[in-house]
């Protein structure tokens, strides 16, 4: 298999004009927060189906268990949503108010240094499947806001990744052929699957540190 450093020389060179991230447990990876998110989608399902936050944890773990067997690929919170019978824009209202990115995050210096020497080489666009309100305050957190040239997000649609139709969004605003524009995500299902469908290179990234190793794209 394939190791990332050899990945990104091939992605260095295939002439790429455009990167994609993913934002969540891509550009920055927090523990805490990742269970704060998962703890505040159960408290929704929770009052929705009369059970508490413990129940309501181990129902989602359950119903996404039961989503990837069926489709033998990994399964979103937002389709676990759907299948226990939540509402996509009443589950991100909930948590928009909800959680506080601030408590958990700060910025990193090594990945703003990267994300502007990419900038300078490559349009940089955000795709996550978070909500506009916290991607909004997450990226002021991380001091990304001048770094990204357009952000889409689950309110571009309402429909979560892998979505073609909004993939199909994010390539036109990228402007260029698949082949030019490569996606970055820490869930090949979810991230990157599709837009490897499209014909776009892709790189799994799992970690900071592997993101960091996207530095040899910065260079001439």
């Amino acid at each position: 298999m394939i190791d990332l450093a050899d990945a990104v020389r091939q992605v260095r060179e295939s002439g790429i004009r455009a990167i994609v991230f993913d934002l969540d447990g891509t550009l920055y990876a927090n523990i805490a927060f990742s269970r704060e998110i998962a703890r505040s989608f159960a408290r929704y399902i929770g009052a929705l189906k009369g059970i508490d936050e413990e129940a309501a944890l181990s129902l989602v773990k359950e119903t996404r268990a039961e989503l990837s067997a069926a489709s033998g690929l990994e399964a979103p919170l937002s389709a676990a949503c759907i299948k226990l019978g939540g509402d996509l824009k009443e589950v991100h209202r909930h948590m928009a108010g909800e959680i506080a990115p601030e408590r958990f995050l700060a910025r990193d210096d090594r990945v703003i240094e990267l994300l502007k020497r990419l900038k300078a080489r490559y349009d940089l666009l955000l795709y996550t499947n978070n909500n506009r309100s916290l991607t909004g305050r997450i990226v002021a957190i991380l001091g990304f806001e001048e770094l990204f040239r357009e952000i889409v997000t689950i309110e571009d649609g309402w429909r979560a990744k892998p979505a073609s139709s909004v993939l199909d969004r994010v390539l036109a605003l990228a402007g260029v052929p698949p082949g030019e524009c490569l996606f970055v995500g820490d869930r090949y299902d979810i991230d990157l699957r599709l837009p490897a469908l499209r014909g776009c290179p892709v790189l799994l990234v799992t970690s900071v540190e592997e993101l960091l190793q996207l530095a040899p794209l910065t260079e001439p």
